[in-house]
């Protein structure tokens, strides 16, 4: 509000008096992305290969945004000091032990541009969302975040659009969540001559595991385990990974964030890893249930796993929203102890539902939905998922770029 030739801001214990007017430039969305959400993405045409899902599992499993990160991650340090609990890959967030305590420090960054760009409110929430899921999946209590907001020109109404609807979205999800922003950086006019960026609201979170022994990775460890879905898959399929790299399509709407579920979600996992009830957890993001199954299988790759997993339950879901898409909220874990973690899942309200278990590789990788089955050989899977990026880095010649998944590479 104005004083005279003042600004006056309120803030909780603090009132701020000010010669320098604030900013609030033109927002409004544009027409064009409201086409975009509005869009009935389940009448997308399956392709000729998606007869068979184990074709779109490989596929997915290549792509950039999913495919194993090693080829970088290998390249630097991640020891840090001998305190690392859990590098690169090997949780659903970096751990790294407190010297001199019990305690280790859970972190990991996440934004979904896509999200964003489709819908800016939620997409924030859900970086905020997704980011402290990662973390607690290591046992960890997200305690507070920091950012980096990237956009394009903010003088221009729809950019502007994304940019506030961001942050109320962000601010949402660290309301509820009770994680802080201490502090970040914005960068804008991230554009080209083709437009700007998608808007990318990263965020990083950082949170706390007590006793650092009790810190859970997300590959499977133990043939004969079980795996527990926490959480329930949708029919949501806008702004996928699935759309958007098998059919080239950025459309529909994002996966729904309840900020609630999400918070007992939290408590669950933060519960079960106390317990030592986990042997493993993997958040269910970017590819949907098929990939977090295959990634919790072949996470490992000197020690790779098969999975015998009927998600019947959900058998009304079209085949392909139940397989990869991307409903917020859900985790799976391996345990011995079905009982016990889904009398603490109940305990939060957190729905959870015993889909499979983990077997021998060479048994391969199954999931049975309904009356289709998708069925892939484990070291396929484990090939397009590892191969993907030092293939493409080799830089390999057009002649030699397939998209035959069995190849591990695609173009």
């Amino acid at each position: 509000m104005k004083e005279g030739d003042h600004v006056v801001a309120e803030f909780p214990g603090t009132r701020l008096v000010t010669d320098c007017p604030f900013y609030y430039p033109e927002a409004a969305e544009s027409p064009a992305i409201v086409a975009l959400r509005e869009r009935d993405v389940h009448a997308v045409a399956e392709r000729v290969e998606e007869a068979d899902p184990a074709w779109t599992l490989a596929r997915l499993l290549a792509a950039p945004t999913i495919a194993s990160k090693r080829w970088i991650s290998q390249q630097y340090d991640s020891t840090v000091r001998a305190n690392t609990v859990f590098g690169p890959g090997g949780a659903d967030a970096a751990v790294v032990r407190v010297r001199g305590t019990k305690k280790a420090l859970a972190m990991k960054t996440d934004c979904n541009g896509r999200y964003v760009y489709l819908d800016p409110r939620v997409g924030g929430q859900i970086a905020v969302a997704e980011a402290a899921r990662n973390v607690a999946c290591t046992g960890a209590r997200p305690l507070a975040v920091t950012n980096c907001l990237n956009f394009g020109n903010p003088k221009r109404p729809e950019i502007f659009f994304q940019f506030k609807e961001a942050v109320a979205g962000m601010g949402d999800a660290c309301r509820a969540l009770d994680t802080p922003v201490t502090g970040g950086n914005v960068s804008l006019y991230n554009e080209s001559p083709l437009g700007a960026v998608y808007p990318t609201p990263t965020i990083g979170m950082v949170g706390l595991i007590e006793d650092a022994t009790k810190a859970v990775g997300s590959a499977f460890r133990f043939i004969g385990d079980a795996i527990v879905l926490l959480g329930t898959p949708t029919d949501e399929l806008g702004a996928s990974e699935y759309l958007s790299w098998i059919h080239g399509v950025v459309a529909g709407a994002p996966p729904a964030c309840d900020l609630a579920a999400e918070r007992a979600l939290i408590d669950t996992l933060c519960e079960l890893a106390d317990k030592r009830l986990l042997r493993s957890a993997h958040d269910c993001s970017e590819g949907g249930l098929a990939v977090a199954l295959a990634e919790s299988a072949i996470g490992d790759r000197e020690h790779p796993f098969g999975v015998s997993v009927d998600v019947g339950a959900w058998g009304t879901l079209p085949l392909r929203a139940l397989l990869f898409g991307e409903a917020q909220g859900r985790v799976l874990v391996s345990t011995t102890n079905t009982d016990a973690v889904i009398a603490v899942a109940e305990a939060h309200g957190v729905p959870a539902r015993v889909i499979g278990q983990v077997t021998a590789a060479p048994t391969g990788f199954s999931i049975t939905g309904g009356t289709r089955t998708l069925r892939a050989d484990v070291s396929t899977l484990s090939m397009s998922f590892h191969d993907a990026l030092p293939a493409a880095m080799r830089r390999a010649p057009a002649d030699a770029i397939t998209t035959d998944p069995a190849a591990g590479v695609t173009a």
